[in-house]
């Protein structure tokens, strides 16, 4: 799992690597394995406050499923934690960030969709491409809400990928920028999120899940409800404490 998949914390981030480039990074078991054991490690770990999840080499995020060992295992109905998919399989309480270095196609459109927040080079691309293989992509069901229903309508049909630039279009992609800027703008943005009360980022994260499941006043409910423990935290006086002393505010998390 080592090999497949790079695990290391820095300044407050865990960063998730795939490496496989020699094969696109595709999504063998072993890094599936990988995958879930660090995502939920990051999770449980207290030192960290954000996920990175990246793709070794320049050439793929993550190229999607392994379609040689598909072909040997002849895998027919993949159950829907055969790819940890963040946000359904795993239930992640820290904002995830992918920094797409590359192709994010099939099962890297998964990982990509899946995350909180997308940066993306600007030679990225991607593309649900099972249509191509004659696969099926239901974890895809969250794309008509992240994108306008004709854009996802058409990303599903025809396989094609679409640029860094038209995925920043459309909403997939909060930001986009040169290849060689990738890491470190991800950093910035991490530095960003890490800087702020945990508690704060952890429900507003969860909020923007619920409420998309809820008409508009059910999901001011829902809200009061996610966010009542965080005005009720040591967090919440240690704010404004800060600001009058003038310094830096000393989160807890609790």
């Amino acid at each position: 799992m080592a090999d497949e998949v790079r695990y290391a914390v820095e300044d407050g981030a865990a960063w998730i690597t795939i490496n496989r480039p020699e094969a696109r990074n595709a999504l063998n078991a072993a890094v599936r394995r990988g995958l879930k054991a660090r995502f939920e490690e990051a999770d449980a770990d207290p030192a960290v406050s954000v996920i990175v999840l990246t793709g070794a080499g320049d050439r793929a995020f993550c190229a999607g499923g392994d379609l040689k060992e598909m072909a040997s295992t002849q895998l027919t109905v993949p159950p829907p934690d055969f790819v940890p998919q963040p946000g359904r399989t795993l239930k992640l309480a820290k904002p995830v960030v992918a920094a797409v270095n590359g192709g994010a196609y099939g099962g890297g459109f998964l990982l990509a969709q899946s995350a909180d927040l997308v940066i993306a080079a600007e030679e990225a691309k991607f593309a649900v491409s099972e249509a191509k293989v004659g696969r099926g992509s239901p974890w895809a069901a969250p794309l008509p809400w992240l994108v306008p229903p004709r854009v996802a309508m058409e990303i599903l049909v025809t396989g094609e990928p679409i640029s860094a630039r038209r995925a920043y279009e459309i909403g997939l992609v909060n930001r986009v920028v040169p290849g060689a800027e990738l890491l470190d703008a991800t950093r910035e943005l991490v530095a960003r999120i890490a800087a702020n009360a945990p508690l704060s980022v952890r429900a507003a994260k969860e909020m923007v899940y619920a409420v998309a499941e809820h008409g508009r006043s059910d999901a001011f409910e829902v809200a009061e409800r996610i966010w009542e423990p965080v005005y009720l935290s040591e967090d919440a006086q240690e704010g404004p404490r800060a600001f009058a002393e003038k310094r830096a505010p000393q989160w807890r998390a609790r």
